[in-house]
């Protein structure tokens, strides 16, 4: 049964003795301490989105249009009275929830991919690990317990896609999972402003620089010299993205590893089809928290649809905008078996490193499972849209 709703009165408790929490308590306030504390450039590249940031206000009130109806007296709200735990493709989590997979976390701190997939693991649920990371994949992979999946860019060398699945799959991932909507990087005026683009510093290429096949592509090692960096991070460019990719090439993917494969950026319901059909586990409802497309759909305004066209025979999760334990509640609701959580604990790896990352990851937990127990919900089993009015 679960127990993190006991964070409350962990606080509480220590309330007593005149201390507080060090950190703030909502997603909000992780991102205004943020800003006050970390650097320009780390904070524009975590909290910037696409153009007008349309599409990432979109994704956070597009969860106010769909209200939680709580039912009483059913007994769910008494202590250690809820499962939260779920089983999604064969891994399973304390709850329904994983880090969504960002990339460039040394930029944030110096424990970057490791602290978050070690959190993770401490508290039972899951961890995407991006391609982007500042860490090889290896080392993160030994910090990351057993629910850790692996996110993929694509890139137009298929040797190096390919060595990159087949790495993660030897290194332990439990799941691989194939952005589709990164073809190359949206038009993001926060860093455009700063002229910062981390990948040119070669931050956040670590899993690139250790890739045998990328590093033969190269005429001298990267670390021989500053010139054969720059080398290597001009090689990185020439390859990041890949226009050719279509549904078909999920037979590509499923040929490199043994894992379930799902695709990550999906908004329309002929999409989902398309990569089901074509051999994809599942779907990842994403807007890619609103950095590709300005004036995007939201995400959670896509979920239903989507769970409509393939929730009966593949797995679908959603990405982006996910703030609260409410949120989580009703993108279960409409049709998610889990969601990915992204930017808050980003913000509390800047402020406090690996315990950062716990106390906002907490922070969520115990919000979903105090919320669930008041509104009369002691599995996530129960939840479906008869629990939701819709303004």
């Amino acid at each position: 049964m679960s127990t993190f709703g006991n964070f409350q009165n962990e606080i509480y408790l220590t309330g007593l003795g005149g201390t507080t929490p060090d950190l703030p308590m909502t997603a909000d306030g992780l991102e205004e301490r943020a800003r006050e504390t970390l650097s320009a450039a780390a904070f524009a590249y975590i909290a910037g989105s696409a153009s007008t940031e349309r599409t990432a206000r979109g994704n956070v009130d597009a969860f106010a249009s769909r209200r939680i109806v709580p039912r009483m007296w059913r007994g769910a709200s008494a202590p250690d009275a809820r499962d939260l735990s779920v089983t999604v493709l064969g891994t399973t989590l304390a709850a329904p929830v994983l880090t969504a997979p960002i990339g460039v976390l040394g930029m944030v701190h110096p424990a970057a991919e490791p602290a978050v997939g070690s959190a993770a693991a401490e508290l039972g649920i899951g961890s995407v690990l991006s391609t982007a990371s500042s860490t090889p994949l290896e080392d993160v992979a030994a910090e990351s317990g057993e629910n850790w999946w692996y996110q993929l860019y694509w890139p137009s060398d298929d040797g190096v896609a390919e060595s990159l699945v087949r790495r993660a799959t030897a290194a332990g991932a439990k799941v691989i999972v194939v952005t589709a909507d990164t073809p190359g990087i949206g038009w993001r005026p926060r860093d455009l402003t700063l002229g910062h683009l981390p990948f040119l510093r070669a931050e956040g290429i670590a899993n690139y620089l250790s890739d045998p096949v990328f590093r033969s592509r190269l005429a001298s090692p990267p670390e021989e010299s500053a010139e054969a960096l720059q080398i290597a991070v001009l090689t990185w460019v020439g390859m990041f993205g890949n226009h050719t990719l279509r549904p078909s090439d999920v037979a590509r993917v499923r040929e490199w590893t043994h894992l379930p494969v799902v695709v990550k950026g999906i908004l329309h319901p002929d999409d989902a089809r398309a990569v089901v059909d074509a051999g994809a586990d599942g779907v990842v409802v994403s807007n890619h928290g609103g950095r590709q497309v300005d004036n995007s759909i939201a995400a959670l305004d896509a979920l239903e649809p989507v769970a409509a066209a393939v929730g009966d025979h593949a797995t679908v999760l959603l990405d982006s905008g996910v703030r609260s334990g409410a949120d989580v509640v009703v993108a279960l609701a409409l049709g998610a078996d889990a969601v990915f959580y992204g930017r808050p604990w980003v913000y509390g790896l800047g402020l406090a490193g690996r315990e950062g990352v716990v106390h906002a990851l907490r922070c969520l937990l115990g919000d979903l499972d105090i919320t669930m127990g008041l509104a009369g919900l002691s599995s996530v089993t129960e939840v479906d849209q008869s629990i939701l009015y819709r303004s």
